[in-house]
């Protein structure tokens, strides 16, 4: 069975756009692990991808999308977010040992948590935001820079060194 490409809302397109690059971003510790990359240095590529894009995603989404601090599936994305800094904290904790089980887990969960974004919260979101609201937040997102574009250095999904 063919998965249909997902339509999201035009106002929501930078912040969705987003996504692509966090799953990505996924797939390279993953790649990582298999390879048995010094852990350092995934570990550093995590701290990055946090500083560089995933925190200031979080705290737009936080900010434009997830105010309704009441709605059940707002709260699950909420949860996630912490569940996700919480897991980088552990990583960074035992940054001296062989972390690949926390590698793995962590990007299990953003894996999830953006597939959670994407086919349930969002169009959740899409449905209960007004047109008027929906252009709002349109207007923040087209304003601000989303870019996904990666320049880290270290390529080790690639080959390890």
């Amino acid at each position: 069975m063919e998965k249909k490409p997902i339509k999201r809302n035009e106002n929501l397109i930078p912040i969705s756009r987003e996504h692509h690059a966090t799953l990505l971003f996924c797939w390279k510790i993953k790649q990582g692990i298999a390879k048995e990359v010094e852990p350092q240095r995934i570990t550093k590529y995590i701290n990055w991808f946090w500083k560089t894009h995933l925190e200031q995603h979080f705290q737009t989404e936080e900010k434009l999308l997830f105010f309704d601090h009441e709605d059940e599936k707002v709260k699950k994305g909420l949860e996630e977010h912490q569940q996700i800094l919480s897991r980088i904290n552990e990583i960074n904790l035992r940054s001296e040992e062989k972390s690949y089980d926390l590698f793995a887990q962590l990007s299990d969960l953003i894996k999830d948590h953006t597939r959670y974004e994407e086919r349930e919260l969002f169009p959740w979101l899409e449905k209960k935001f007004s047109e008027n609201k929906l252009g709002e937040i349109g207007n923040i997102l087209h304003h601000e820079e989303h870019t996904a574009a990666e320049d880290y250095s270290d390529e080790f999904w690639v080959t390890p060194k």
